[in-house]
């Protein structure tokens, strides 16, 4: 059986300053951080996204650290995942080909939010891998074709190669949801719902939305049976 680890990724109100929507029907958008680090290539900027929501005007040509990237989405090719720092990249590394990585991030409501939606802002589980091999933890030990399927990670297209750990998914296995999972709770993004509190490893005190969530085989079913099936009230039963 599976284990999975699910992480934080995507805007939020450090970097760039916003949050991405999700929007009444439980839709959303995907939107990036902005790439902080010297690029070897020409990277995409947020205008070349053509994402939904107005992206302030004085960040539309700020190129993008596009990462994790899902096949389906623009100016991606493959489903690959890139960490620099060990909080994110140790639990990752200690996954195995097979086993899960989820990714979730804050989103700010727009308009009326779904009856199951926190106010303002949640934590959502927006995709996931399903990891095709065992996490890469030494990149430059790669053979060239092994290379080459990393070719459009943000992280490899640095001037220099960050990445602690680099995931690649399953392409049968692996997509960017179509409907935010909540993590958070129906009354408040901070409070964390039973996805968090009872099938991760996680205590749910303290700013739980920043962390890597931990899941045994047992929760990893649970979590993937909850995705597959879209039944959300399943994310608030005891």
């Amino acid at each position: 059986m599976p284990r999975s680890v699910a992480v934080n990724v995507g805007a939020n109100t450090t970097l760039p300053g916003f949050r991405a929507p999700v929007h009444p029907d439980g839709r959303f958008e995907y939107v990036p951080i902005p790439e902080r680090e010297p690029a070897a290539v020409s990277l995409p900027t947020y205008a070349d996204l053509n994402v939904e929501m107005d992206v302030p005007p004085d960040v539309r040509d700020t190129e993008v650290h596009l990462d994790p990237e899902f096949a389906e989405y623009p100016q991606c090719e493959a489903y690959t995942y890139g960490d620099d720092y060990a909080v994110k990249a140790g639990p990752l590394s200690d996954l195995a080909a097979g086993d899960y990585a989820f990714f979730y991030a804050t989103l700010s409501t727009a308009g009326d939010p779904p009856t199951w939606a926190a106010p303002e802002w949640g934590a959502y589980l927006i995709g996931a891998f399903r990891l095709d091999r065992d996490p890469v933890t030494a990149y430059e030990s790669l053979d060239p074709a092994d290379r080459e399927r990393f070719a459009n990670n943000a992280h490899v297209k640095r001037e220099t190669v960050d990445a602690e750990v680099l995931l690649l998914g399953d392409p049968a296995e692996s997509r960017l949801f179509d409907r935010a999972i909540p993590l958070s709770s129906r009354t408040a993004g901070a409070d964390p719902n039973r996805i968090v509190i009872d099938l991760s490893a996680d205590s749910g005190k303290g700013p739980w939305w920043r962390r890597p969530l931990r899941f045994d085989e047992p929760a990893t079913s649970a979590l993937v049976d909850i995705v597959e099936t879209g039944e959300i009230e399943r994310c608030f039963e005891n």
